[in-house]
């Protein structure tokens, strides 16, 4: 499994360089006097994220990041050389909890954004520094700052905008390939999604993220099956769609399953939007979906999509109906502006 959403890191700045102890001892020049130079600053440790990751495999086989320490100072009024910073790079969607995972101290949405997570030593001042009309001859110097140390879980949620849930089996994953690039893998047994996926979706010239996590089971929030742990990656999503299986034994049932499963996990999961969708419409006539819709909103859906993963059919009215949740630009949509090119005399386009 080269997925991995969790990753508990040792994290260390670099300590300041010691300030110098020298003296001027120069042909001719006669009580030279101090002239130790400061020690340089450690490095400090960056936290930044980036395009092009969406897993926490790295720190699986490194978890110890310690930046350097400064140089020392050096006769001649020499400053030690401030150490680099350490910068690492995070996944867009990673929060960095405390410890004890009771404290957010971090959170990475936007590619580019970066963050002084630990703030390297100051260097130590040499005894050139401590020169006074009272004290020529200095021999007193500051060792540098001590580095700052700790240990943090870093926690990847998906920037999703729109979430996929439903029971094992519900057909996510052939809804998924069906209407994005997600490429995700179709079984004929329950768990066949056992990490989450992502598509992106195009429809009616808008684009959007699609997740797709494994299917949640009664007792889910207690451990059962694969269990609540990737709930969290549609914590940041807009909509959920709620895929239920028509050919299944109970729809209201797996509905009612789903949402008592939100709801134990908290993070407000329950109170996000949730579009309900009837699927797998290719194995069912038209009166039992009638029925079986009929009874999800007596059950407390707002409005029941009747659709198919395999065949396509009603998915395009469920996308339609997912584009109002949707804010102006998402995260994968062009900012750039379209620009028509004209010719005053009407002709081809020349730089002349």
């Amino acid at each position: 499994m080269h997925f991995l959403d969790q990753a508990k890191v040792y994290l260390q700045s670099g300590a300041g360089g010691p300030g110098a102890v020298s003296f001027r001892r120069e042909k001719y020049i006669e009580y030279g006097g101090p002239d130790g130079g400061n020690g340089g600053k450690g490095g400090d440790i960056v936290l930044e994220a980036v395009a092009g990751l969406n897993t926490l495999i790295d720190f699986r086989y490194s978890q110890h990041f310690k930046a350097k320490r400064g140089a020392h100072g050096q006769g001649k009024d020499k400053t030690g050389a401030s150490a680099k910073d350490l910068v690492i790079a995070v996944p867009v969607g990673t929060q960095v909890l405390s410890e004890d995972k009771e404290k957010v101290l971090a959170d990475f949405t936007e590619v580019g954004q970066r963050e002084i997570f630990l703030e390297g030593g100051m260097g130590g001042r040499g005894n050139a520094s401590y020169k006074s009309s009272t004290n020529r001859a200095p021999r007193q110097h500051q060792p540098g700052e001590p580095s700052e140390e700790i240990w943090v879980w870093l926690r990847l949620k998906l920037l999703a905008d729109v979430g996929l849930v439903g029971l094992p089996n519900a057909g996510k994953s052939t809804f998924i390939n069906a209407v994005s690039n997600a490429g995700a893998k179709v079984g004929h047994y329950a768990f066949t999604t056992l990490i989450p996926k992502l598509g992106v979706v195009r429809h009616k010239g808008r684009e959007f993220v699609l997740a797709d996590i494994p299917g949640l089971i009664e007792g889910a929030a207690d451990g059962a099956g694969i269990g609540d742990r990737f709930l969290g990656h549609i914590e940041r999503c807009r909509v959920l769609i709620h895929l239920i299986d028509i050919a299944g034994e109970d729809p209201v049932e797996a509905m009612r399953v789903v949402r008592e499963e939100l709801a134990a996990y908290g993070a407000e999961l329950e109170d996000k939007p949730q579009l309900v969708a009837l699927n797998k419409l290719d194995l069912a006539d038209a009166e039992l979906a009638e029925a079986f819709s009929e009874e999800l909103l007596r059950a407390g859906a707002d409005k029941v999509f009747t659709v198919s993963g395999a065949s396509g059919e009603g998915i395009e009215g469920l996308l339609d109906a997912v584009l109002a949740y949707l804010p102006e630009r998402t995260s994968t949509e062009t900012k750039a502006v379209e620009v028509e090119e004209t010719a005053e005399d009407g002709g081809e386009w020349s730089p002349i």
